[in-house]
């Protein structure tokens, strides 16, 4: 019972708690955030947790591990609602439904506001450029999207460029041109760079674009015509073809790019497909009218969350009923207050992502669902984007079609995704079985793997990539900067980088005298994979008999004959011979894996710092007031460090966020 698992403060915490709406969070021993939760009424949601004996259930598995509790109390249900999925994102709880960005969205970018009158002394306010961009957007310029991909807004720049033959051109390309570039010469710009076409005119074409982007397309169609007409009745021949050239371009552009006619103009299309205890929302977006395409997300945590909120169900019911027995008054406000149908796991899915993707990415008026989503969760969403949000989940006609078409994509990406998974479970245990291995828990099974990677002895960089979970582990990779060897002699790399990843794993096992080291310290991995042979590997040895540490985890990844890919060889600290997997071996094909991994982020390591070495990166770290999105911004715009040194002041203030006395401190200090 909740008396022996947990302590008495605790207890008389979750005692104190207030009837009211809040988030409540618990966290286990290493004060790791274990799962995030909302309520109408904090006392009786927390209370049901520490109340009742679970069992051996998952939610059972939890409750034994909190030792801390914190809560906060919030005005309103909406309120709780995002806040909990703010801290699901931002803390990556261990029993919630968890969604993770990979980037953040691109946007279509039209820089500044060209004037109507043409007016404007800067070539973005005369002549704005289409560009792509990815990052936080400002009030300067024009922002079209988001988009599903790079691809989409790369596809939507070139269609800009066949139809209004906006130039794409950086402002220092554009400034000092003194003829027409290729793509002038190949009807994809109207030349403004050398003034080929007047101010007002390249506007026009600006505000067109802008009404396309927009889904104004009938509109804009009735438009171009009109100023068709008017040219052929002043008989300005030239100028009405020109306009019909462009009518012709859009039309067909329209017809290929499937932009529909419905009144539809900015809706995501979200459909879940669960199987096999995963995953898959798949979300389409149409922007302007138009299909820019897919993209999928796999959540975690799906079959700990959901096992969670089917008790939580229940203990809100067995709650219900009891209090209602022999209590008129009860069962009157019971019948009054607002229950919530139980969700399927396709619904809490589809509720989580939603919850959870639109926290900081804009919200479309419209939503086509292939579940229903909970009225509190629009209206939550309504309140803090300020858009009237409705979702629609039993759609007709169009939007039929597009929501048909995106639960096809969630089902076709989530057998992908399964069959990935199966794919390298049977590697994980192909592996075990070659080494023997415990086969008893393959999802823990660990392997780190090494290597060392320098040009000429320059900028000797050592990497360390991680796996487990039958997948690699990038959040956990570490580089390790090596210093005070000779330069090349990758015996003595080896040695500093395993010295260094290991020693204090074996001091924790040296105070821990033989028992489990706690959760949350670092653990000696099941296999250390180095690349090399006999060399590297009785370097490890010496490392580890050092440190007091069991050499047969280690083994070294020796190439073959010829170097070739499929004939490596296993080579084993402890004295082994020596093991050919063969060349179609599952096992093999993880191993090379792994290693070819750690040999691509050893490898990018060293070239960033090789770089960073011979073109001088540092100073521009250096002047106060540069951060990285500065830096970047710079370096992109001038092709290095060089370039932003032959830059004059004003070149340097034409980038974006560079004022004129920081563009000033930057040609002093690089001068």
């Amino acid at each position: 019972m909740s008396s022996e698992l947990h302590s008495a403060e605790l207890l008389a915490q979750v005692a104190a708690l207030p009837p009211l709406p809040g988030v409540y969070r618990y966290f286990d021993a290493q004060d790791a955030l274990l799962y995030v939760g909302k309520a109408r009424n904090l006392k009786k949601r927390v209370s049901s947790y520490f109340s009742k004996n679970h069992g051996g259930t998952r939610i059972g598995h939890m409750v034994s591990k909190i030792v801390r509790l914190d809560t906060t109390v919030v005005r309103s249900e909406a309120e709780a609602l995002l806040l909990e999925n703010n801290l699901i994102k931002s803390q990556n709880p261990k029993y919630n439904i968890l969604f993770r960005d990979d980037k953040s969205y691109p946007y279509l970018k039209i820089t500044g506001v060209a004037a109507k009158d043409g007016t404007g002394t800067a070539p973005g306010q005369q002549f704005p450029r289409v560009a792509y961009y990815r990052g936080a957007v400002d009030k300067r310029h024009r922002y079209f999207g988001p988009y599903p991909g790079a691809w989409a807004v790369k596809e939507t720049i070139l269609l800009l460029q066949k139809v209004f033959r906006l130039r794409t051109c950086e402002d220092t390309v554009f400034t000092n041109r003194t003829r027409p570039c290729l793509l002038y010469q190949i009807k994809r710009c109207t030349g403004p760079c050398v003034d080929l076409i007047s101010p007002e005119a390249y506007s026009a074409d600006v505000a067109h674009a802008e009404a396309m982007l927009r889904g104004e397309t009938q509109e804009l169609l009735e438009q171009l015509e009109a100023r068709m007409m008017a040219h052929s009745e002043k008989l300005e021949f030239e100028q009405a073809a020109e306009i019909r050239n462009q009518i012709t371009a859009l039309s067909r552009v329209l017809h290929q790019q499937a932009i529909e006619t419905v009144s539809d103009k900015d809706v995501d299309i979200l459909a879940v497909k669960v199987h096999g205890g995963r995953a898959c929302v798949n979300l389409a977006m149409v922007r302007g009218g138009r299909h820019l395409g897919d993209r999928a997300y796999f959540p975690t945590h799906v079959e700990e969350a959901t096992a969670i909120y089917r008790a939580e169900r229940d203990s809100d019911a067995s709650d219900s009923s009891d209090g209602n027995d022999g209590n008129a008054e009860a069962e009157v406000a019971e019948a009054t207050e607002p229950q919530t149908p139980e969700l399927s796991v396709a619904a809490q899915v589809l509720e989580a992502f939603v919850a959870q993707h639109y926290l900081h990415v804009p919200v479309p008026p419209t939503l086509l669902v292939s579940e229903p989503i909970d009225a509190a969760l629009l209206a939550a969403l309504s309140e803090q984007s300020g858009v009237r949000v409705h979702a629609v989940s039993q759609p007709r006609e169009q939007r039929r079609v597009w929501l048909e078409m995106a639960e096809k994509n969630a089902e076709i990406q989530l057998a992908r995704l399964l069959a990935e998974e199966g794919s390298q479970q049977a590697r994980t245990r192909a592996l075990a079985d070659a080494l023997d291995l415990d086969a008893d828990n393959l999802d823990q099974l660990t392997i780190e793997c090494f290597d060392i990677s320098h040009t000429a002895g320059e900028s000797t960089q050592a990497s360390c990539v991680v796996f487990h979970h039958h997948k690699m582990q990038s959040s956990e990779y570490r580089r390790f900067k090596i210093e005070g060897i000779t330069g090349g002699d990758d015996y003595a790399a080896m040695r500093q980088v395993l010295t260094r990843r290991y020693s204090k794993v074996a001091e924790a096992l040296r105070e821990a005298g033989g028992a489990e080291l706690e959760a949350g310290k670092a653990r000696l991995p099941d296999l250390v994979l180095v690349d090399g042979g006999k060399g590297q590997v009785s370097m490890a040895r010496e490392v580890f008999e050092a440190l007091g540490l069991d050499v047969s985890r280690i083994i070294g990844v020796e190439k073959g004959e010829g170097r070739k890919v499929g004939l490596e060889e296993l080579v084993f600290a402890d004295g082994r011979e020596k093991v050919y997997l063969g060349k179609d071996s599952a096992a093999l094909m993880l191993v090379a894996q792994i290693r070819d991994e750690a040999h691509r982020f050893a490898i990018t390591g060293m070239r960033a710092a090789r770089a960073k070495v011979r073109v001088g990166g540092s100073r521009l770290e250096d002047i106060p007031g540069i951060g990285p999105k500065k830096r970047a911004r710079l370096l992109q715009r001038f092709g290095g460090v060089r370039g932003v040194g032959d830059a004059s002041v004003d070149d340097l203030t034409s980038v974006e966020g560079i004022s004129r006395e920081l563009a000033e401190e930057i040609y002093r200090a690089l001068r």
